[in-house]
């Protein structure tokens, strides 16, 4: 019940999904959580969940892509707890087309604004916060699409990219006790997913049909990755920065 206990975590994209289930998984563990997201009404219901449950957690509307708000929004969170030590880079969108002779200019710039520009952001106003306090672990959500490649350019590429920023963090970083890592999904269950496979077959034979791609049998779910991100938040991972977390049931191997 105590892995991060104390510890002041800021997750984006805690709304749902990968989020929401980190955003629970830390505040079980003994974090005070700041919730982001611009989903003001889940948002502000995962504060309320996790109180319940007698954690500890507020909630702040804050859009990744535009930098005023997530330098005023890391400010208050800094404010109010007096320190900052966890920063979880999970916000996201599945934007942009499949081949790049078919992407739009606006797909690829809104992709790589919230992809990568604002986890740059978030990390870039995190820092000094962290270094008052003695160090921190950052956790950048990127995908196993991030190392693969493949069809659907502007996510894959912003995502690769984010995994590479990691590691350029890591280095530059680990004279301050501030640890990245990045964390690299399969294919999971998220509203997100159920959302997309909605357009175009039911989300039971989408899960059916993913599912036997994947070495597990199963399509990983929310918990699946929060688990991962708890022990990248925690002091167990004290001598772990740089690398990457792949966590997709087998996925990439075959």
């Amino acid at each position: 019940m105590d892995r991060v206990k104390d510890k002041v975590v800021i997750i984006t994209g805690a709304a749902s999904g990968i989020g929401e289930a980190a955003a629970e998984l830390m505040a079980k563990e003994g974090a005070k959580v700041a919730v982001t997201d611009i989903d003001d009404e889940n948002g502000q219901r995962v504060v309320k969940e996790i109180l319940a449950a007698g954690g500890k957690a507020d909630y702040w509307h804050m859009n990744v892509g535009k930098e005023d708000e997530v330098k005023k929004t890391i400010t208050e969170v800094y404010t109010k707890y007096k320190k900052l030590n966890v920063l979880v880079n999970n916000a996201g969108v599945a934007a942009g087309g499949m081949f790049t002779h078919t992407i739009t200019t606006e797909q690829w710039d809104e992709a790589m604004t919230i992809d990568l520009k604002g986890p740059f952001w978030c990390t870039k106003y995190s820092i000094p916060y962290m270094m008052k306090s003695g160090g921190g672990s950052v956790v950048n959500i990127s995908s196993i699409m991030g190392i693969l490649g493949g069809p659907a350019t502007v996510y894959n590429t912003a995502k690769g990219a984010l995994r590479h920023m990691t590691k350029c963090d890591a280095v530059s970083y680990a004279k301050d006790n501030i640890r990245f890592n990045s964390v690299h999904p399969g294919y999971i269950n998220t509203p997100q997913f159920r959302k997309l496979a909605s357009k175009t077959d039911s989300v039971e034979e989408s899960v059916a049909r993913e599912s036997k791609t994947i070495p597990l049998g199963r399509m990983g779910t929310p918990e699946d990755i929060a688990y991962g991100i708890l022990f990248l938040a925690s002091d167990e991972s004290s001598y772990m920065t740089g690398t990457e977390m792949i966590i997709d049931g087998g996925k990439v191997i075959v």
